[in-house]
């Protein structure tokens, strides 16, 4: 699991600015970039690489981002996944409290992200249009990702990518060790933090979380 470069949303933390699918800031391009070349690059960790064999990513506008250097480095084509998105979807507080917008519509990520492997129910009318999610949604949600990954048929050499978000992260993290999500405990990563899991004769080795050695110290965001 990757999390996805720093957002104009990241960037604007705390200020009350905020916009409802907001592009990779130039730190967050960076990030993207680094991590690209890092899961091209990096020599083998605790005797497995990075060999991946598929990419999946959230239909946000920065995960879409952040995949662009990942599949091109990987030389993969990348699979939208839209139950990998972010807590609480596509919003925007308009006064009388939140109303969900549209996303990206299918001509816009035609145009933008032209290899990517769209689901057909992204249509011209966007992919959101549905009021903000809540938790409790979302922990249903990251239970239904964690149970479609489990039940995959994985051959013990294949590699999957999924590049998500901080808080879905947070959940399926929880979801896939088998605990209660909840609100009390947070598995945090960094922009373009890696956190990987092994599955091996039934078992689930967590190997890592929030991995950033790609990024210097002052790419830590």
């Amino acid at each position: 699991m990757i999390r996805h470069g720093q957002s104009q949303n990241n960037a604007w933390e705390g200020t009350g600015q905020r916009l409802a699918d907001p592009p990779l800031t130039e730190i967050g391009q960076q990030q993207a970039q680094l991590v690209g070349a890092y899961l091209k690059e990096a020599e083998q960790t605790a005797g497995y690489g990075y060999d991946f064999d598929e990419l999946y990513c959230s239909a946000h506008l920065r995960t879409l981002q952040t995949t662009a250097p990942i599949a091109k480095a990987l030389g993969l084509t990348p699979t939208i996944w839209l139950d990998v998105h972010e807590e609480s979807g596509i919003f925007l507080d308009e006064g009388d409290g939140p109303v969900g917008h549209s996303g990206l519509t299918r001509s816009e990520i035609e145009t933008q992200f032209p290899n990517y492997v769209i689901p057909e129910s992204v249509t011209d009318d966007g992919w959101w249009n549905r009021p903000k999610e809540t938790h409790a949604e979302m922990a249903v949600r990251a239970k239904r990702v964690a149970k479609t990954i489990l039940s995959w048929d994985l051959d013990a050499d294949k590699q999957i990518a999924i590049v998500s978000h901080g808080a879905f992260a947070n959940a399926l993290v929880q979801a896939l060790a088998g605990l209660e999500i909840t609100k009390m405990v947070y598995f945090g990563h960094y922009n373009t933090g890696i956190s990987r899991f092994d599955f091996l004769d039934d078992v689930i080795y967590p190997r890592y979380l929030n991995r950033v050695e790609h990024l210097s110290p002052d790419l830590r965001t």
